[in-house]
């Protein structure tokens, strides 16, 4: 249709020119004038004529040149513009005319220029605050080419990598908040003043002048841990020195209102009491060497209480013959204060096995007690169950003694192998203690019997005789069996023979017979037996009672057995006594 316009429009052009042309003869015509003047005439009018057509074609093919010209440079910086954005190059649409080429081009480069603007302008802003970061980490920027434009990837790099630094200088922040803290309070705690330039710029008031580098955090570590280290040893020196002041003070008699007016004006800082303490330290041990002898004396009082302590034995105590020196000087303190040291230590390497053998001796105390109140023949009078909760407890620490007792000697025998030495108690080692205090025992008990038979036989010899009332129950010694009373079928007798020394000798037990006479008169022997009723002395048959033998038991196990045994004998009489008095 535009080609159909254009060439309607060239067609009136030559009709309008021939038109002009017939009319210009015309006139000619009628002015008369000549052939040769109307050649010049229409060889003018032909010259203008071209001569306006060529200058329009002369404009028309510079605008084509300018165009082309443009198109030239527009492609030139694309390239150059794609190069630089790293973009793919612009494909050229071949069946277009060069204006509208021209136009495609110029607004694709309008597009990159702009484009290229706007990724300078992102990348001088992401650097101005990576810049920042950079600085207060010591950190090394993200690098991208001086004068070159980022890619879109160099763009999205540089976002992450500012996007873990500030996470970086978060953490750190929150790390030197931390450390600058820890260190305030540390050095007010031990009395600690700033002296290197790190630590006054970890305290000062203006936090944003320190550098958070990984250096610098490292550091503040390091001067957390030595502040850390000066405290355990300022605690460590004033406790060691309240040790010492707290013995001068009790071997020097000091009141409680001394010591408490003292310690309440100690408080400071650490420094500050370990010099307090020191100065008072001083004076003390100029104290103690103007009292030397009663420092001394309150050691032995003091080194007697750890004897105790660590069971120490006759032999091992007369073994520190400064004890008992009576040169108050210089030197025997010392020696005193060595051997309490010594104490202290050893009392507590061996606490532990302390502990240990106290709690034998308290179950072994009370499994003595028990056995004293089994000799007891008063013990049958009580009421409310006491017998059998007595021997349910006796029964529960004998079964308790031999465990713990193992228990004890497998830690002696690994605390031994750790130490490469022995441990003793009250001199001997534990086992063979052990094994004497029951010996001791043993021996207790068999003394105890030999006194109470011989206590029976003079008893039974002195006795006055005691009529019996007519109709009552009447007490009597008989031969050693068991008969019944005419007229009482039912009626059993209890006795036990007076022990003799044949009888002693054969290892029977003996005691003297008691019955319950219901009708008639006894014989005559009743009248010579002891004025008051009594159960059957038994009180000697306990029930860790050994059998009499020539050789002693040979281990703790042998013993529980031999004491078990016996304890069921007992038990087989009372049952029977008890049986004989209902009846």
């Amino acid at each position: 249709m535009k080609n159909r316009k254009s060439e309607v429009l060239a067609f009136s052009l030559v009709s309008g020119i021939n038109k002009a042309i017939a009319r210009l003869v015309d006139i000619w015509d009628n002015i008369g004038i000549q052939e040769e003047q109307r050649v010049e005439r229409m060889e003018a009018v032909k010259k203008h004529i071209e001569l306006l057509m060529n200058e329009m074609i002369i404009e028309e093919e510079n605008l084509k040149l300018r165009i082309l010209k443009n198109i030239s440079a527009c492609r030139e910086e694309l390239d150059i513009l794609y190069h630089e954005l790293s973009l793919e190059p612009y494909q050229i649409d071949q069946s277009q005319t060069v204006l509208q080429l021209e136009k495609d081009l110029r607004i694709k480069l309008e597009n990159l220029v702009k484009e290229k603007t706007d990724r300078l302008k992102e990348l001088k802003s992401l650097q101005e605050e990576e810049k920042s970061l950079c600085i207060d980490l010591c950190a090394t920027p993200y690098y991208i080419p001086t004068g070159s434009i980022p890619s879109h990837q160099q763009l999205q790099d540089l976002k992450e990598h500012i996007k873990r630094l500030s996470l970086e200088r978060e953490s750190r922040v929150e790390v030197f908040s931390g450390l600058r803290q820890k260190i305030s309070q540390l050095m007010n705690e031990i009395g600690h003043n700033p002296e290197t330039t790190l630590e006054k710029d970890a305290v000062c008031d203006d936090a944003d002048t320190f550098l958070l580098t990984s250096e610098n955090i490292k550091a503040l570590k390091l001067i957390v841990c030595q502040l850390e280290v000066k405290k355990e040893t300022l605690i460590s020196t004033r406790d060691n020195l309240m040790e010492k002041v707290s013995n001068l003070w009790n071997r020097l008699e000091f009141s409680q209102e001394e010591k408490n007016h003292f310690e309440n004006n100690i408080k400071g800082s650490l420094s500050v009491e370990v010099r307090k303490l020191q100065n008072e330290l001083d004076r003390l041990d100029e104290l103690k060497r103007a009292n030397m002898e009663e420092v001394i004396e309150n050691i032995r009082h003091e080194l007697m209480e750890y004897w105790d302590k660590c069971t120490f034995s006759t032999e091992q105590r007369e073994a520190f013959a400064a004890f008992y020196s009576d040169d108050f000087k210089e030197e025997l303190l010392i020696k005193h204060e060595e051997e309490l040291a010594r104490l202290k230590n050893y009392y507590a390497q061996c606490k532990v096995l302390f502990e240990a053998v106290n709690k034998w001796e308290h179950n072994w105390q009370l499994f003595q007690d028990f056995e004293k109140k089994a000799s007891d023949p008063n013990r049958f009078s009580n009421r409310g169950g006491t017998l059998l909760r007595e021997s349910k407890e006796r029964a529960k620490i004998q079964k308790m003694l031999p465990k713990l007792e193992e228990e004890i000697k497998g830690y002696i025998e690994a605390w031994e192998a750790e130490q490469g030495t022995a441990f003793f108690v009250k001199g001997q080692r534990f086992m063979d203690y052990v094994a004497n205090q029951w010996e001791e025992l043993k021996t207790q008990k068999e003394k105890e019997k030999s006194q109470r038979l011989k206590k029976g036989d003079n008893s039974a010899l002195r006795t006055p005789p005691v009529k019996r009332p007519h109709g009552g129950n009447s007490i009597m010694n008989t031969p050693s069996k068991t008969r019944k009373l005419t007229g009482t079928p039912n009626a059993s007798v209890m006795r036990t023979t007076v022990s003799s020394t044949s009888s002693n000798s054969a290892g029977s037990n003996s005691m003297g017979s008691t019955f319950h006479s219901v009708t008639g008169k006894p014989p005559l022997s009743v009248q010579k037996t002891p004025h008051r009723s009594r159960l059957p002395d038994i009180s000697h048959l306990t029930p860790l009672q050994e059998f009499k033998s020539d050789k002693p038991a040979a281990s703790y196990t042998q013993f529980a057995k031999e004491l078990e045994k016996k304890s069921n004998n007992v038990e087989a009489i009372l049952n029977s006594t008890a049986k004989d008095v209902l009846h």
